[in-house]
């Protein structure tokens, strides 16, 4: 009890003049969904709004941030952790002035931090806050304790999925991990869709079945085209909104970007940053 008090100490730290960034956890049900495509793509067209923007990858797993944006991450969340290097150092600059940063062994061993260890993480987490309006934190796929850990923690919650079945049940089981907290917004981008009729039809299967079984609201965050260019762009690696800026489904993703930060249907919950940060310490 004792150092959960002094953890929730060190959270309540900080001055309160800063505003919080809005944190975005993107994840999916599967893996292969193109969800380290979108949020490389997402987080450019968020600074293309003049944003900035710090990416977390926390996909132990496919760990390819770095991959896509065509660059090299020599070290990762867990050297912070450890305390061999800064927070500072642990970072690489991506396009648009990014803050990229690879969460490494140190998001799968959250359950296993010592007390030091686990202020050196919260520090690290409030640094990000301070240089930041948005924090995108790339999950891994599936259920695993690390996935659900930043998951539940996040006040807003993206879901990728694809018109593939599999994906839709894979999302379904995960959205029904998540739903213990009402006030979590979950937004769903269908991926890979061939018409405005296909991802609608998408949608309404799981928003229904979500509806029916676990009493929880999807939102509708939008749908991102098929497009070859995407391939292209990977085997480039550059992301897509840079090799193919008029692609649809650049535009596809510009438009998600302007809705997350100009449409109230989307606006940021009332939930800080230390709300988050309590709630990671508690799923820890």
């Amino acid at each position: 009890m004792d150092q959960a008090q002094k953890l929730r100490d060190i959270v309540g730290e900080g001055s309160n003049d800063v505003s919080d960034a809005r944190i975005i956890t993107i994840s999916s049900g599967k893996g292969g969904v193109g969800k380290t495509n979108f949020t490389v793509n997402l987080g450019i067209a968020l600074a293309k709004l003049g944003k900035r923007v710090t990416i977390i990858d926390a996909d132990l797993g496919l760990a390819n941030v770095d991959v896509l944006f065509g660059i090299v991450t020599k070290y990762n969340l867990s050297n912070v952790i450890k305390g061999e290097i800064s927070v500072q150092d642990s970072m690489v600059k991506g396009p648009y002035d990014i803050n990229i940063i690879s969460g490494g062994s140190g998001i799968m061993d959250l359950i296993d931090l010592d007390q030091n260890q686990l202020e050196k993480l919260i520090h690290t987490l409030s640094y990000f806050n301070t240089i930041s309006d948005y924090i995108l934190i790339d999950t891994g796929a599936g259920l695993s304790k690390s996935v659900l850990s930043f998951v539940e923690a996040a006040s807003d919650v993206v879901l990728i999925i694809t018109p593939d079945p599999t994906s839709i049940t894979d999302a379904y089981a995960l959205i029904k991990n998540i739903t213990n907290d009402d006030q979590k917004r979950i937004k769903l981008i269908i991926n890979r869709v061939d018409s405005n009729e296909e991802g609608d039809e998408v949608f309404n299967k799981l928003e229904q079945a979500v509806t029916k079984f676990l009493n929880r609201e999807l939102e509708n965050l939008g749908y991102i085209f098929e497009d070859s260019n995407l391939k292209r762009a990977v085997r480039k690696q550059t992301p897509l909104l840079d090799a193919y800026p008029r692609a649809i489904a650049s535009k596809g993703i510009e438009n998600i970007a302007y809705n997350l930060d100009n449409n109230h249907k989307y606006a940021k919950s009332n939930n800080s940053f230390k709300s988050f940060l309590n709630r990671l310490m508690n799923k820890i």
